[in-house]
């Protein structure tokens, strides 16, 4: 098993298998973009397979596939189906953007994919147009649809607050859980890239207080992946709403994961840019012997915590795409 100096198991891999993204959200990406990885530069299907077999055998049950935007990364479902088959991988997710999904929920769910996180930070379409700066509101919600089609239960809906943004939407969007089996999971602008600054940041608590003004709030357990999420459920209502703390309540203390990059590196903490990186490893040929060494290497490195709380403003260390979230 995989447990870190504090006593932490780490049983989850997040896994950004692009750099690149046909959005630029506001809080990920400058409005000019960033210089996108060779393609050469980018781990390959079988090359990710090796990496979540060797992790698999170390503990790692639950694997998540982000990006940039996975489902711009040809032949995704190639991928989904190498990972389901790995003994010991028992949850398969992926977070996406929507804006492709209409075209391959079913295919993926037949591959093996077990659920689907689904951004979403805005019920408007021009003001969705103004934080994404590309796409549109309705191929989002054609992917939610078809995500609960094709039963990749459960559905969430990440949304990043941001104070003078879409913060006024907060009710309108916890709403949404009560009629349709959706998750709404609303997320604190972390300070992470240029954009963030403690006027836009809302707190965990003020986003509760918010929502239980439709009515008494019961806390639930979180629907499946046991997330860092609190979740809360109003009575009847056929979802969740849930709050992740990520800069005012921190859950390190609990902080099961992993986050491999696109590009091979291995990252301890999402607020670090330290890394291993596995690419000796896999390229040209596979040592597992050398993979295990590297992801024991991993844990041990990880720090107890993150000091997004001390931040007052952005850092440019690092994009969130090809992070893995």
């Amino acid at each position: 098993m995989l447990c870190d100096r504090f006593g932490r198991r780490i049983e989850y891999l997040r896994i950004s298998v692009t750099d690149r993204c046909n959005l630029r959200c506001v809080y990920c990406l400058p409005a000019t973009g960033v210089r996108w990885l060779p393609r050469q530069e980018i781990l390959r299907f079988e090359e990710i397979r090796e990496v979540v077999r060797i992790g698999a055998t170390l503990g790692i049950t639950r694997v998540r596939l982000t990006g940039g935007e996975p489902l711009i990364r040809e032949g995704l479902a190639e991928l989904v189906q190498m990972l389901a088959s790995i003994p010991g991988v028992e949850d398969l997710s992926m977070t996406t953007n929507g804006v492709l999904l209409a075209q391959q929920a079913h295919r993926l769910a037949r591959a093996g994919l077990t659920r689907a996180n689904i951004s979403l930070d805005t019920l408007d379409p021009d003001r969705f147009r103004r934080i994404t700066r590309f796409g549109t509101i309705a191929d989002v919600w054609a992917g939610i649809d078809a995500a609960l089609d094709a039963g990749l239960f459960p559905v969430k809906l990440n949304v990043v607050v941001m104070r003078g943004v879409n913060d006024d939407e907060i009710v309108t969007l916890g709403r949404l859980t009560w009629d349709r089996p959706l998750h709404v999971r609303f997320i604190e602008l972390m300070p992470i890239g240029e954009y963030f600054s403690r006027e836009k940041l809302v707190p965990a608590e003020e986003i509760l207080s918010r929502l239980s003004a439709l009515g008494p709030l019961e806390p639930v357990t979180s629907p499946g992946g046991c997330g860092p999420a609190r979740a809360y459920a109003w009575e009847g209502a056929a979802g969740t709403v849930g709050v992740i703390g990520a800069v005012t309540q921190a859950f390190c203390a609990s902080c099961n994961r992993l986050r491999l990059t696109a590009s091979g590196r291995l990252r301890p903490c999402l607020d670090e840019t330290a890394a291993v990186d596995l690419l000796p490893a896999v390229r040209p040929a596979v040592d597992r012997a050398q993979l295990t060494g590297l992801f024991r290497q991993a844990v041990l490195s990880k720090p107890e915590q993150h000091t997004m709380a001390q931040r007052e403003v952005g850092t440019p260390r690092f994009c969130m795409a090809g992070v893995g979230g």
